[in-house]
């Protein structure tokens, strides 16, 4: 590559994140071209309003032979047809988040919130803050706020707020994103096993959060999750020469220590040092995830009144407890939760939301490591948090063996055994077809899938008003 790059293809533009970024690079007056096989609405359209050629379909010939950098996404693998050309043609190639980092984040004020848990919430609660200071943040958020409208603005703020997820940055690149993201301050939320399809062990996670720990700048701000044992463990191991590290958590021993938590069904109150929020979240969670955005925000000057002003108006972000629906008294929520602590958390924070209902856990084992047999003994713990359970048969059932995969029936007897009634049924039909009797007025029936589960919550929601 000769000067300075001014066309773009993007290989799986329609993500999320590409499609974001794509777009980005447009309005900066790069051409931009790229090819998805999942070529719809709203991505589709939204990038062809910013004058973005797309392609159905990968082939050699979608990559335009004048094209100077060639932008891989995450879900590409070798036997791709663009790849393979790619690679045969030896052109210049690089992840999402090199590009990122080239393009958008280098000289800026970056917060990278990072953690298994709780990354997308601190993000937007944290742009939110920034947005309400009037410090006009860049962003990208790994969900819809729903105060913002949208998960990504890539504008020329000197701050930018970005979700910083430990999965890998490209099939060349095994690394986890974070790393390319410069981080002056850093929010490591908490750290457990995650990921079962690209990591073997939970130390090879603290890998990836010890090597993020080690680039922040001495005049940055780390701030870590003083209750959890896998951060403080982490955080002891990395290089000396470090930014000022601050623990924030329930614990005695954190710098900024929580205190006075209450709850009520409009949300949380708690102390964070010597200062009281609220918050219309609930559970311990969300609580922490606030304490974070926080004390963040202070690290930038941002006034106490216009925090307090941001927690009060903050309105959640879309598949995280969000209500989709009532009929027949009983409220439909749909939760992006996947890990068996996130659905543990949900479920507590549900019953603060909505006390003296009963309430249906409905789980679908979608993700990477929910399908497998990691966490067979945990879900039932999780899962026993509800007053009934449901669990859908494993998703994409062909692609791992039998002995490593997730045995639901298994976690439905563990959840029978403790006196909960727990079923087993294939698929979201056959879940409604059985939930449907079994509910009552005042019940709360609490989604849990990373997927569109058949897009149970509508059928569910249609088979209440016509029973």
């Amino acid at each position: 590559m000769n000067g300075t790059p001014q066309k773009f293809h993007f290989i799986g533009i329609c993500g999320t994140a590409m499609g974001s970024v794509a777009a980005a690079l447009r309005e900066r007056g790069f051409t931009v071209t790229g090819s998805d096989e999942n070529v719809y609405p709203p991505m589709s359209t939204f990038l062809e309003s910013k004058g973005i050629a797309l392609h159905f379909g990968y082939r050699p010939e979608n990559i335009p032979a004048d094209a100077d950098i060639i932008v891989i996404g995450n879900a590409m693998k070798r036997g791709n047809p663009e790849v393979e050309a790619v690679l045969n043609r030896k052109l210049y190639y690089a992840s999402l988040p090199e590009i990122l980092k080239q393009w958008f984040l280098r000289g800026r004020h970056n917060l990278v919130v990072t953690g298994t848990h709780g990354k997308t919430t601190t993000t937007a609660l944290l742009t939110w803050i920034l947005t309400v200071a009037k410090l006009d943040p860049g962003y990208m958020i790994g969900g819809i706020p729903k105060n913002l409208g949208q998960g990504a603005r890539l504008n020329d703020s000197k701050h930018f707020v970005i979700e910083g997820d430990e999965y890998d940055s490209a099939f060349f690149d095994k690394r986890s994103k974070f790393v390319h993201y410069l981080p002056e301050l850093l929010i490591v939320n908490n750290i457990e096993f995650d990921h079962a399809d690209i990591f073997n062990n939970l130390d090879e996670i603290k890998l990836s959060f010890r090597r993020v720990l080690n680039i922040v700048p001495q005049n940055g701000m780390i701030l870590l999750n003083g209750d959890d044992p896998n951060c403080v463990a982490v955080a002891e191991q990395v290089q000396p020469l470090m930014a000022q590290m601050i623990e924030i958590g329930f614990s005695p021993n954190c710098a900024q220590q929580i205190r006075d938590v209450s709850y009520s069904t409009k949300g949380s109150r708690f102390t964070l040092g010597e200062d009281k929020f609220e918050l219309p979240l609930m559970g311990e969670f969300n609580v922490r995830n606030a304490a974070m955005a926080i004390s963040a925000s202070r690290f930038y000057g941002v006034s106490l009144e216009k925090i307090r002003k941001a927690l009060k108006s903050f309105q959640g972000i879309a598949r995280r407890q969000e209500v989709r629906g009532e009929e027949r008294g009983v409220k439909v929520i749909d939760d992006f939760g996947h890990h068996p602590t996130a659905i543990r958390e949900t479920l507590r924070g549900l019953r603060h939301r909505y006390p003296g209902s009963r309430i249906w856990a409905v789980f679908e084992p979608r993700s990477n490591t929910t399908r497998r047999a990691v966490f067979q003994q945990e879900l039932p713990d999780a899962l026993k948090q509800a007053d009934g359970v449901f669990i859908s048969q494993v998703a994409r059932l062909d692609q791992i063996p039998a002995k490593e995969r997730l045995d639901p029936e298994a976690v439905v007897k563990a959840i029978g055994e403790s006196g909960r009634p727990a079923f087993y049924e294939p698929d979201a039909a056959h879940i409604i077809n059985r939930l449907v009797p079994l509910l009552e007025p005042k019940d709360i029936v609490a989604i849990f899938s990373n997927g569109g589960f058949e897009g149970i919550h509508e059928k569910l929601l249609a088979a209440l008003r016509t029973n």
